[in-house]
């Protein structure tokens, strides 16, 4: 499909455990161990994994956004059903010689959240690195926490139903590192443009520093709650300027992209203007479905 280089946002910071985290791995079989092992890289030191992250940003923002529009966050089935299938099939092999269209086309039957996460015919923009702890906030410890299954019926404790699980402490931290490139604009109410899918990502992510996404399961149980604090930002913006573009590939090639670093009040205007040009694009789309919906009645 047709790319070119346009925009890249990096982001680091620290996502912390603020109750127990459990992100299972499936259950265990080794002899002795925990039923539920939690999620371990290597060397056996807790992991997120970044599919966990991503989805759960993920489901937050659609819940949002088909709160104002359902067609802004399909259901994921019908991103895989044998119409879209079909559907996207004919788009290719309509467009097969002519790249730039073909992704013109195949944008037009994309969703609002798949534009920023992903289909299965076009590349999510974000991309979140595993999660792996911070060795100076980690004690080689987990803790084995108890569960049993209940009978609806009699509202006891089924026989031989216990079981064990493990968790990764509250007060643990992860290193957190994503990567945004080629956001779309959209034009704002002052005519000019603005990265909505941007102004997307970063209320997902404002969910997660207000501890208001949980991570991993038993999240009735007050398990998974995070936060996330972002303490490091980089933004490249060459702007369709091709000498800009040239410079940020030298300095690239130097290894010295401190030019493109953000300090916080900088990114904080940038969140600013990136929201608002979401809340734009968000109402220009109500007003469109709405004039949609006032023709048909006609």
């Amino acid at each position: 499909m047709f790319d070119v280089f346009k925009n890249r946002l990096e982001l680091t910071g620290t996502l912390t455990t603020v109750t127990a985290l459990r992100i299972s791995q499936g259950r265990s079989t080794e002899p002795i161990g925990s039923d539920l092992p939690v999620m371990k890289d290597a060397l056996g030191q807790p992991l997120i994994p970044g599919s966990s992250f991503k989805g759960a940003l993920r489901s937050r923002l659609e819940s949002f956004l088909r709160g104002i529009d359902p067609a802004l966050a399909l259901d994921p089935s019908e991103l895989v059903s044998t119409h879209m299938n079909e559907r996207v099939a004919a788009i290719k092999k309509q467009y097969k010689d002519n790249d730039e269209q073909l992704t013109a086309e195949l944008n037009k039957i994309t969703d609002a959240v798949s534009k920023v996460f992903g289909t299965p015919w076009q590349a999510s923009k974000f991309q979140v690195r595993d999660l792996t702890v911070k060795p100076d906030s980690w004690f080689g410890q987990y803790q084995e926490r108890d569960g049993v299954s209940i009978d609806r019926d009699t509202e006891t404790a089924v026989d031989g139903r216990l079981y064990d699980f493990q968790v990764v402490p509250a007060g643990v931290e992860f290193e957190f590192k994503a990567i945004f490139e080629n956001a779309e604009t959209t034009q704002t109410e002052n005519s000019e443009s603005g990265y909505w899918e941007l102004g997307l990502l970063v209320m997902g992510l404002q969910q997660f520093k207000m501890q208001q996404i949980p991570l991993g399961g038993a999240n009735s149980r007050g398990l998974g709650v995070v936060q996330l604090d972002i303490d490091k930002v980089m933004w490249v913006d060459p702007e369709g300027d091709p000498s800009a573009l040239l410079t940020y590939m030298q300095r690239l090639a130097n290894d010295d992209l401190s030019h493109y670093e953000r300090d916080v009040s900088h990114f904080e205007a940038l969140k600013e203007e990136w929201t608002s040009a979401l809340v734009y694009y968000l109402s220009s789309t109500m007003r469109v479905t709405a004039g949609s919906s006032a023709a048909v009645e006609a």
